[in-house]
């Protein structure tokens, strides 16, 4: 089957264009791409058209929402970016308990749409990340133990993908329709099997959530902090969501819990809370207010990340608490962290037709983090570029005895096995579905899916 010859349809830049320089540059500032062309697709048809050109033309291509890929591999140096930020749009079912969205939707802006309505859906906590690429290799945030993985509320999407030599067709995915592709997206979307359009999510009733901070100066009681936070956080009621950060010059907790009170909060979290002297506050709100609220604006991050994502099974040692308290003292920058999730609740359960997430029985999830640089600054931090990128890997390497598997959404290009680390005993079944629906591998960049014949 050949298609007729295709034209670039939506809004198109090019590298003689005023806006193309912005348009080019990543979340990440660390990776500066050049690709040939940049189109956001205003439609799905600008979609159909922009990746039927590409095969045309022979030229690589890469898919872009959020533009936060952690290894910048949302972006291609003389191929084009097919971007689908500009594709938002909140259609919420309040009867039916359903919303679909535009692939284009940050999760601030999907929060705030459905908590107008008083309904959420798990969401990571960076309001600028796009909601269609944390939830296609997994997603979570504070809501996650009471509502489950963002993937696991996913229920019917709309795809573009390859078809024939050099043509592109949309598909309507569900638990009728092509399944098997809605089991592969559950966790394993991101750019593998096709270009997404939209999505569609059940949605759960939440009027108002509990959200409270605490934060202990310098790192001196973070052994019992953590040692309380891992044996309360990830067995604690259901509603409870928390995070633990621990940065060079202090300790934080952050918790929310779903229509809970104050009072109740605080009781959740006694044990942690009794260890040293936390400043603690608390409030009541919508959760689009509170979500809100705790956002960090963009320009205000350092320019040039890179993180090592990891969970863990059993409680960490004392020696494993060790190794961060060392490493945190070390920290290249004060944005540098230690950040890591309690699990267990609804993470445990898996929804009608499965997932391609494998981490289902994880007790946490961790993540080393080093920022650095200026935003906006081209070559901002390229001193201190070595010494942060040898930190964030001894660190990452320090833990591996008490850590297993990775996050897809945190990948690192020099991991080894990261078919399993990412996917466990999916990555097979994940290889036939791509040979079903991308048998040409169309969708590949460094560490995409093969087909299952390769």
């Amino acid at each position: 089957m050949k298609c007729p010859p295709a034209s670039l349809t939506g809004r198109i830049v090019r590298p003689d264009d005023p806006d193309y320089a912005e348009a080019s540059l990543g979340w990440d500032e660390l990776f500066v791409r050049h690709p040939l062309v940049i189109v956001y697709a205003r439609t799905t048809q600008d979609v159909v058209n922009a990746l039927t050109w590409a095969r045309q033309h022979d030229v690589a291509l890469r898919v872009r929402s959020g533009g936060h890929s952690l290894e910048g591999w949302s972006n291609v140096d003389n191929g084009i970016v097919i971007d689908v930020s500009e594709l938002k749009s909140a259609h919420i079912d309040t009867t039916a308990r359903t919303v679909t969205v535009g692939a284009g939707l940050s999760q601030l802006e999907a929060v705030t749409a459905l908590a107008k309505k008083s309904l959420a859906v798990s969401t990571g906590t960076e309001g600028s990340v796009g909601l269609s690429g944390a939830t296609l290799g997994g997603g979570f945030g504070l809501l996650t133990r009471y509502l489950g993985m963002a993937c696991d509320s996913l229920i019917g999407a709309e795809i573009v993908v390859a078809e024939g030599t050099d043509c592109a067709e949309v598909l309507t995915v569900d638990l009728k329709n092509h399944s098997d592709l809605l089991w592969a997206l559950r966790g394993a979307g991101n750019g593998n099997f096709g270009i997404v359009t939209s999505l569609t999510y059940e949605v759960t009733p939440l009027k108002s959530v509990a959200y409270l901070q605490a934060t202990w100066d310098g790192i001196g009681d973070l052994q019992g902090v953590f040692e309380a936070w891992q044996s309360t956080a990830p067995v604690a009621d259901d509603r409870l969501g928390t995070q633990l950060e621990c940065r060079r010059n202090q300790t934080l907790l952050f918790a929310v819990l779903a229509e809970g009170t104050p009072t109740e909060a605080k009781q959740l979290l006694a044990p942690i809370l009794s260890v040293g002297s936390p400043d603690v506050t608390v409030q009541v709100g919508n959760w689009g207010d509170v979500y809100a609220a705790f956002q960090i604006p963009t320009e205000d991050e350092p320019a040039n990340w890179k993180f090592c994502s990891q969970f863990t099974d059993t409680p960490f040692p004392r020696t494993a608490i060790d190794v961060i308290a060392s490493f945190m003292r070390d920290a290249p920058t004060d944005d540098s962290n230690f950040f890591t999730q309690a699990f267990g609740g609804a993470v445990r359960k898996s929804p009608r037709g499965g997932t391609s997430f494998p981490h289902r029985d994880a007790l946490f999830y961790s993540e080393p983090g080093a920022g650095w640089g200026k935003r906006g600054v081209p070559g901002s931090g390229d001193e201190l570029t070595p010494q942060a990128q040898a930190w964030i890997a001894e660190f990452g390497q320090a833990l591996r005895p008490y850590v297993n598997g990775a996050y897809v959404n945190v990948p690192n290009i020099g991991m080894q096995n990261w078919e399993t680390a990412y996917w466990g005993d999916n990555f097979d079944r994940l290889r036939i579905v791509k040979a079903k629906y991308d048998p040409r591998n169309v969708f590949q960049y460094e560490q995409s899916i093969p087909p299952a014949f390769c």
